[in-house]
């Protein structure tokens, strides 16, 4: 996997660039905004992910991560010592895929690298596929292209921000999402007051889907899809 470290921090890019070798990536590591958007060129792939540091010397990485969303596709995962929640509701509006706040562990870092990757390579397959682009998990299959839900084969009839939300959190079981980050993705907006629209439609989806330990809640954080036995 080809990665694209945006740090201005020499030490931290050296140590972090060598635990990312150990696990396969090949790295590239630019310590400005200039050298990210010149590394990026438009419409390029050269990239599958873009780790953003947001303290820059030349540039904000705000204003670094809304060039490079422009310029490319490429998954961006802003890194930052901000951890207040509009800082947060901020940058994924700015279209970051994901946020990691500083002091991180690696071993997260790793998963949520892979996650967006994972992510990202699954809506290219399925927007570019007829075929079968559904997910599995357990009883529950959804089918991306049509928007049908099925369990046990019997088909659940949801609303749009229903659907939009399950296909969220299917495709990358397991990981935590926080509420800022759903409510952006679902409903593109950094309103939270949303939130207790969040909270209602995962109580449909439970109810709906009959099914209600498939979104565990995770206290003072987001919910996670907790795939069920085949």
């Amino acid at each position: 996997m080809r990665l694209l470290l945006v740090e201005d921090d020499n030490h931290v890019a050296a140590a972090l660039s060598a635990v990312l070798a150990r696990h396969g990536f090949s790295v590239t590591h630019a310590r400005s905004g200039e050298e990210a958007l010149k590394a990026l060129v438009p419409d390029s792939d050269a990239y599958d992910v873009v780790l953003l540091d947001l303290g820059l010397p030349d540039q904000d990485g705000y204003e670094v991560c809304g060039k490079i969303r422009k310029r490319t596709g490429t998954p961006v995962i802003m890194v930052t010592a901000r951890s207040d929640v509009r800082s947060r509701i901020h940058g994924l509006n700015l279209g970051a895929d994901d946020y990691v706040v500083k002091p991180y562990d690696t071993g997260e870092l790793l998963a949520r690298i892979h996650a967006v990757s994972r992510r990202t390579h699954h809506d290219e397959g399925a927007a570019g596929s007829d075929g079968d682009s559904a997910l599995r998990l357990g009883p529950v299959r959804i089918e991306l292209p049509t928007r049908q839900v099925s369990v046990d084969g019997t088909a659940v009839q949801l609303t749009r921000k229903e659907f939009d939300l399950l296909a969220l959190l299917a495709q990358r079981p397991g990981v935590v999402f926080r509420r800022e980050q759903i409510i952006s993705e679902v409903w593109r907006t950094s309103w939270e007051g949303t939130g207790r629209t969040l909270e209602v439609h995962v109580a449909s989806l439970r109810a709906k889907l009959r099914m209600p330990a498939l979104i565990e809640t995770v206290r003072g954080v987001g919910y996670r899809l907790v795939a069920p036995a085949a």
